[in-house]
């Protein structure tokens, strides 16, 4: 693929989810938001959206918040190989139990960890899931 593109791909419970597209562009982040896969199926026969996020704190909140998390998933989360296959990252952190959580106020809360060499993220507390009935 790239040396500087990763695709994750997570699938769970639920099948709506975000389209995040960020570029960390130098030191001047941008980011964009999709309306679905980009499949042939949805481009052949479908008017699909992608837009920029201009706002500041929304978007450094995609980025600390939304995409952070997703991007700790282990538990549901697979990465594309340079082979095309997708390979599952195995673990017990599901993206979608945390949402859950925040969606329901939960008052339980966890520190993201900060992984070399993945989107930088804000200090603050985190929500922390509860076992997850897909997971």
């Amino acid at each position: 693929m790239s040396d500087t593109i990763r695709v994750r791909s997570i699938v769970g419970r639920y099948l709506e989810h975000s389209r995040i597209f960020y570029f960390a562009n130098g030191g001047s982040p941008e980011v964009h938001l999709g309306s679905a896969d980009w499949m042939p199926r949805n481009f052949d026969r479908r008017v699909e959206v992608l837009f920029p996020v201009e706002d500041r704190a929304l978007k450094q909140r995609l980025i600390d918040e939304i995409l952070a998390v997703t991007l700790l998933d282990d538990a549901k989360a697979r990465v594309l190989r340079r082979d095309g296959t997708y390979a599952r990252v195995g673990g017990s952190l599901s993206s979608q139990a945390v949402f859950q959580e925040i969606a329901r106020g939960s008052d339980r809360t966890f520190q993201l960890p900060s992984p070399p060499g993945e989107v930088p993220r804000a200090e603050a507390a985190r929500r922390r899931p509860s076992p997850a009935p897909d997971a």
